[in-house]
């Protein structure tokens, strides 16, 4: 018998399409702000979304383009609240709005009684600033679990957020279907053996998907009698 009890989203490019115009964004005039001569325009950010996590992002950035230059990681820790700050008082000032069949889905699901739940790299006060502002300000009750940030070291393309989901879902893999739009979020809810569908946007396009069990365009064709077929079999 096939049981789906929890869609488990992804955030960042999956619920709203905000990583160009709103991460970016923050991340540039952050840098702005610090007088640092860094600057990510479109592109160049696409190739850096490969590593997960915004202090990560940063790290690997300097690392790898400024590399006779030293940056702590109190600094790099320090940038990356102040970028943190700038996009949640955008999403306040302009809301992103959601990505076409997220709502509808959120709806039904709820409706059918099937869980919600969040694992993301991103941080947890950017989600719920993002839920409030996006999907409606009482949205944050509707996720049973919301998986973000710091919550574990690993972050994607490492299954540690989806183990740690699980474990505070209290469900098995087999009873989950998680939400993705990239290649680190589909390698990341595989290794923890859950049934992945991606939703694609303009930087994920092109990426790997292997192991996904469905890639679409957007969650308006998706709907929970087709999460229910996908769902992997019980034991």
């Amino acid at each position: 018998m096939k049981t789906l009890k929890a869609i488990i989203f992804d955030v960042d490019g999956t619920l709203v399409e905000n990583e160009r115009y709103a991460h970016r964004v923050a991340f540039n005039e952050t840098f702005a702000e610090y007088k640092l001569d860094w600057h990510w325009d479109e592109e160049f950010y696409g190739e850096l979304l490969a590593v997960t996590g915004g202090k990560e992002r940063i790290r690997f950035y300097v690392d790898k383009y400024h590399p006779n230059e030293s940056y702590s990681d109190a600094f790099i820790a320090e940038l990356h609240k102040k970028k943190t700050a700038r996009y949640n008082q955008m999403l306040v000032t302009n809301p992103i709005p959601l990505r076409p069949g997220v709502r509808s889905l959120i709806a039904e699901a709820r409706q059918e009684g099937i869980t919600l739940a969040i694992a993301t790299t991103t941080s947890l006060r950017n989600v719920t600033v993002l839920l409030e502002q996006s999907l409606t300000p009482e949205s944050v009750d509707w996720f049973d679990v919301i998986a973000a940030g710091d919550m574990v070291s690993a972050k994607k393309p490492a299954p540690d957020i989806y183990h740690y989901a699980l474990k505070e879902l209290g469900l098995k893999a087999e009873e989950c279907i998680a939400i993705e739009d990239s290649y680190n979020g589909v390698r990341s809810a595989t290794l923890a053996n859950i049934t992945t569908v991606i939703t694609v946007n303009d930087y994920t396009r092109l990426d790997d998907f292997t192991g996904a069990a469905l890639v679409v365009e957007n969650l308006d064709e998706v709907d929970v009698a087709l999460l229910r077929r996908l769902c992997v079999p019980s034991p």
